[in-house]
């Protein structure tokens, strides 16, 4: 019985002081002056956070003139702001090129949210929820 306690300790103890995986982010490149920035400001950004997609989710903000992306594996160079990306682990699992209003921002979000890995516990796999090549067409 002592045995199985010290097991069972041991287990515990390995997951809670396991490293946690790298978490998802959603990065907003934006430059100074950009109108559709600012309208995503008024529209999303003061509720961005109380969703339970920006709960999952965090938005980090690079201002293209004062910072770049370098740790981030970014399928192509951003040319048009605002541009979201999606990341995991460092590396791109898609984008939102522009500001297309509140209502597409959500549902094109929602979308995205697809590429990010699910965790099955009872098999210790991941895999995605959506195959990224039914993503909407504007969507990269």
């Amino acid at each position: 019985m002592r045995l199985y306690r010290s097991l069972l300790a041991a287990v515990i103890l390995s997951v809670l002081l396991a490293p946690p995986a790298a978490a998802a982010e959603l990065l907003m490149f934006r430059r100074a002056g950009c109108p559709w920035c600012a309208l995503w400001d008024r529209d999303i950004g003061p509720i961005y956070g109380k969703t339970p997609i920006g709960r999952r989710v965090p938005i980090r903000f690079i201002d293209l003139d004062r910072e770049s992306a370098q740790r981030i594996a970014l399928a192509s160079p951003v040319r048009y702001t605002p541009t979201f990306v999606l990341v995991e682990g460092g590396k791109e699992l898609g984008r939102i090129e522009g500001y297309p209003g509140e209502d597409f921002f959500w549902g094109f979000l929602e979308q995205l949210m697809e590429r990010l890995p699910v965790r099955d516990e009872m098999r210790g796999q991941t895999r995605t929820q959506a195959d990224p090549g039914e993503m909407a067409e504007h969507i990269l």
